[in-house]
């Protein structure tokens, strides 16, 4: 067999992309088709409804829930602010009044004859989607978002953690092989997005947080290093929400593993240029990889890419990481396609191709153990 379908990351140092920025909720849309946009453009807004505050009224003023609605001094849809009057009782023959001013902003929802409680929405909260990446709208869609193209630089990670953050691109590591730590991170790296080499140590990503860097690039990251600057385990659930001062992506996975040299070039190669990043990751059902896209130039090459090569196809000289033990995280090419399955140690029979490392040494593994690294070579 000749070729065989396999998932890929893209690294690339020049392509065509598209994105769909789009609202939780229908909303407006602020620009129009055709327009160029700067990465950090407010391209569409909405305003998700405010928190519910409860007000037990009986409890405050001392009164059965039957009697609240006539002791009110406000009503329904009335916008409150704190030190309002809210509710007053009638007292005993016009005198010993109770009052309750209100410790909340806020609009009346409801006013209760039953519990004796009223319900105050507070202030909108405002939605903004970023056009993220600096492009042209080449599609709008009305009352949630538009579809953004644009020309960059590519490359998706393994894994991350942190959303969608903006900052120039700064190498801190000489070699590919090189561990990010404490000592490389400098005071003119904020606002930076930090281009590291292995590792990333926990008291490198801390000191990184310290000089306000914008975001983190290296090849792996050890799982205690990651537990110890979060606070926790992370769970199997979607990443990029985390609040932490800065976002982290790690180009080839978990533990003391070297960037790949194709992916640490690209990214020297673009030192000084802008980049958008976002580490939301999603490693189960409907896949999501963290991202670098760097918007391009004239003085970065045209893409290349093999003649007659289709994406996603696992063919003879394709380049790939291993993405499963004993060669975890190494990377080669196809040396050969064994249209047979072959036995594995474990006595399982599965179909494998033959990968000849950078190092030289040639190994089989099961297909379903490798990932393409697709883009241009």
């Amino acid at each position: 067999m000749a070729h065989a379908y396999t998932p890929g990351l893209r690294i690339s140092h020049r392509e065509v992309i598209r994105r769909s920025r789009t609202l939780p909720i229908k909303g407006k849309v602020l620009v129009s088709e055709g327009d160029i946009l700067e990465a950090q453009q407010i391209v569409a807004e909405t305003f998700m409804p405010g928190d519910i505050i409860p007000v037990n009224l009986s409890n405050l003023l001392s009164m059965p829930p039957a009697d609240v609605p006539e002791c009110m001094l406000v009503k329904v849809g009335d916008q409150i602010s704190m030190g309002d009057p809210i509710a007053r009782t009638q007292g005993i023959f016009g005198m010993f009044k109770s009052e309750y001013k209100s410790k909340y902003e806020g609009t009346v929802e409801t006013i209760s004859n039953v519990t004796g409680q009223m319900i105050l929405r507070g202030e909108p909260h405002p939605v903004r989607v970023l056009s993220f990446i600096p492009g042209k709208v080449v599609e709008v869609l009305p009352e949630e978002g538009v579809v953004i193209e644009a020309e960059v630089s590519y490359i998706q990670g393994i894994f991350g953690i942190g959303g969608e953050t903006f900052g120039n691109i700064k190498m801190a590591c000489d070699l590919h092989s090189e561990e990010l730590t404490k000592d490389k991170i400098e005071k003119d790296m904020q606002g930076s997005v930090i281009v590291g080499g292995s590792r990333v140590t926990a008291d490198a990503i801390t000191k990184a947080v310290d000089v306000g860097a914008a975001g983190i690039v290296t090849g792996g990251i050890d799982d205690a290093d990651l537990r110890d600057f979060l606070g926790y385990d992370l769970g199997v659930a979607i990443t990029g929400t985390e609040k932490k001062g800065i976002t982290l992506i790690t180009t080839e996975g978990f533990g003391d593993i070297a960037m790949a040299q194709r992916t640490f070039d690209l990214l020297k190669s673009r030192e000084g240029a802008d980049a958008s990043i976002n580490g939301a990751t999603q490693i189960r059902a409907g896949v999501i990889r963290p991202i670098i896209a760097i918007p391009v130039d004239d003085t970065v090459p045209e893409a290349h890419q093999a003649e007659g090569h289709v994406e996603g196809v696992l063919e003879i000289g394709c380049s790939l990481r291993i993405i499963r033990d004993p060669y975890f995280g190494m990377i080669g090419t196809v040396k050969d396609l064994p249209s047979e399955p072959q036995a594995l140690e474990s006595g399982s029979k599965a179909r494998v191709l033959d990968v000849e490392l950078t190092s030289g040494e040639i190994v089989t593994v099961p297909r379903a153990n490798v990932e393409l690294i697709e883009g241009d070579s």
